[in-house]
């Protein structure tokens, strides 16, 4: 059995692929690579030329003992990679059929430089999901669990507080205050949770989450004054905004490439699951005397099952290279990756420690200071902030939150006495769709899923604040007043599009954002997702203070006419300013955004990858690829 190395090489065609890409061009095999400079390449063993791309130097193809045993670097934009099969059949075609085999024939496949904690240098097609990942990823997703539930449960206790605080009953604005606490909070500590998780460590950060939800939720079950439930909101809101940024982080960092998506959709599930429990808890408990208390008792059962959970688990293996602590990113890489050979996870960790260096700085706040401002003045990094902060604006400002904080107050106020239960048939609805979601959105693509759920918002929105004008409510101070109460037909109208509403929300807009981090490379991925996350609390918080104010200034035909029109506006800045990223290398992201927002490049781009990716699924017994990108011909 002969083992004869084929190499991997570029030359000048490759440099002037990114500079076609940044030009909006088309970018697929044609603009890749010179097929009659390949040819020759192949054809002439040992024998020197140049390609028609002009100064490529030739490369022996043959079974060179030399020459298979020279290491090559992983450099340059795009790596070409020959399964063993290849070499037959580009000496038995011909040149003016080549181009042909180039276009048709997926053995030829177009890798970009891995960046950061991409493991696919670790990870070759034939490996599965390791349980260990698995593991990581669900126990992180309990702090989505608990955003979720958090943000679901205030729904129905302030329905069924009544006068037990205070011994009067809530006031709009008091319901406002109690709501928007949390949001405040969250806006607090998500500005500072991504720096803390560089210096504390991701764990750390998730644990001590778990401590403010702990402190907030005992504060709340004790209150019986309207200022201790607002503060204990408040506290609870610290433990949200942190565990909303590092949970998706954290899963980022642990997972495999090719199902980096997917698992951080997970974190989305859990989120819409926790509001659905919340809903039909906050139904069951309504009649119960302090059923609130109970309801938010409920949360301290997943805070101590995650904070206990990660007692035992580690952190991830970029933090640990972070801190130098080589060892223990070692095992955890090799937890994660079973089967794998040593010296693929040290050159893992080579990489890692190489791209950990890549911000100077004297020290930790001098580096952090730096990766602010080549955030803002590197034009990749800046577009990808404006996206990122973009979508995370649109998920608040369209509306959903305001339903999901006061869907009990609109229900009963339209006129149905259990609103809880009504509610319920929202946020499932929010879960169904968000699990769609979940099967779909490598399938469609992330900006064809928001062109397609943002017009659905806008069109429900636009209906429901139709109806609430032939509704007739009307504000007495704290009350109000339906001139057809019960299940009027317009009612009904109301509960119908406002379920739609939800579906299209989950499908699109409350998923896609919290895929933030693909946006941004690993060198500003902390402070750029901490900016993103605390736009979408600063919209919280926004709307939370604001929304009962507006039904009753502005009307609720016009507070919904208002987030119809946003959700208009958004879909216009989706169509002009989002790229299609699903399928691509964290580095084809920053190429597509260097110069502009290359709207058509990045919709040929993310095509061809998922043709490839496709074709390789099918064939995937046919083709092996050595962890170490160099392919073996047995």
């Amino acid at each position: 059995m002969s083992r004869n190395r084929i190499p991997m090489f570029r030359d000048e065609d490759e440099l002037e692929t990114s500079a076609a890409l940044q030009n909006g061009e088309r970018f697929d095999l044609d603009t890749i690579s010179d097929s009659q400079s390949l040819h020759n390449r192949h054809s002439s063993a040992g024998a020197g030329a140049n390609g028609a791309g002009g100064s490529g130097s030739a490369e022996s193809l043959g079974g060179n003992s030399q020459d298979s045993d020279d290491k090559l670097k992983l450099d340059g934009m795009h790596q070409h990679v020959f399964s063993h099969e290849l070499d037959d059949e580009l000496h038995n075609s011909g040149s003016n059929d080549y181009k042909e085999f180039l276009e048709n024939n997926d053995r030829i496949r177009i890798k970009p430089v891995n960046d950061e904690d991409d493991t696919s240098v670790i990870i070759n097609f034939n490996q599965g999901i390791s349980p260990f990942i698995v593991i990581l990823t669900f126990v992180a997703s309990i702090s989505g669990f608990l955003f979720g539930y958090d943000t679901g449960y205030i729904s129905s206790a302030l329905i069924s507080i009544g006068n037990d605080l205070d011994n009067r009953p809530l006031t709009y604005g008091d319901k406002e205050f109690i709501t928007a606490a949390t949001s405040l909070g969250a806006l607090i500590s998500s500005i500072f949770a991504g720096t803390a998780a560089d210096v504390f460590g991701r764990k750390p950060c998730l644990m001590f989450s778990n401590l403010m939800f702990v402190v907030g939720a005992i504060v709340q079950i004790t209150a019986h004054k309207f200022w201790q439930m607002t503060a204990g909101r408040l506290v609870m809101g610290f433990g949200v905004g942190i565990g909303s940024l590092i949970a998706p982080l954290y899963i980022g960092e642990i997972a495999p490439r090719k199902i980096r998506g997917r698992l951080t959709v997970i974190n989305s599930l859990w989120l819409t699951g926790g509001q659905l429990i919340a809903y039909g808890c906050g139904a069951g408990l309504t009649k119960v005397n302090n059923g609130w208390r109970i309801l938010v008792g409920l949360s301290l059962i997943p805070t101590v099952v995650q904070f206990t959970c990660f007692l035992f688990l580690p952190d991830t293996p970029r933090y640990y290279v972070m801190k130098g602590d080589y060892d223990m990113a070692n095992k955890v890489l090799h937890r994660s990756y079973t089967g794998t050979a040593d010296d693929v996870i040290n050159l893992k960790i080579e990489e890692l420690k190489e791209l950990n260096t890549s911000i100077p700085g004297k020290n930790r706040m001098h580096v952090i200071w730096n990766t602010i401002k080549i955030l803002h003045t590197e034009p990749s990094h800046f577009r990808a902030l404006i996206i990122a902060c973009g979508l995370q604006g649109i998920q608040q400002f369209t509306g959903w939150n305001s339903l999901l904080y006061f869907s009990g107050t609109i229900f009963e106020t339209v006129g149905f006495s259990n609103s809880s239960a009504v509610s319920i048939i929202v946020s499932g609805t929010n879960f169904i769709f968000t699990l769609v979601t979940f099967f779909c959105i490598d399938k469609i693509g992330r900006r064809k899923i928001l062109l397609i759920g943002l017009p659905g918002m806008t069109a429900a929105l636009v209906v429901c604040s139709i109806a609430f004008h032939f509704i007739g409510i009307k504000f007495d101070g704290n009350d109000a007043y339906v001139e057809h109460s019960g299940f009027s037909g317009w009612g009904i109208v109301i509960i119908v599009f406002i379920i739609v509403f939800a579906a299209f929300y989950a499908l699109g807009i409350g998923t896609v954002p919290w895929q933030q981090s693909e946006l941004f490379p690993q060198n500003v991925r902390g402070i750029g997702t901490s900016y993103a996350t605390a736009t979408n609390w600063t919209g919280s918080l926004v709307i939370a203070s604001s929304f009962l104010t507006m039904l009753q200034n502005i009307t609720p035909t016009g507070t919904f006419a208002f987030f119809a029109g946003l959700s208009a506006i958004s879909t216009v800045f989706i169509y002009l300013c989002y790229p299609e990223l699903s399928g691509l290398e964290l580095e084809e992201v920053q190429y597509i955004l260097k110069d502009g927002f290359n709207i058509k490049a990045s919709e040929e781009l993310a095509k061809k990858r998922k043709q490839q990716a496709d074709n390789v699924d099918q064939k995937l017994h046919t083709l092996k690829f050595e962890p170490t990108q160099e392919i073996i011909e047995e």
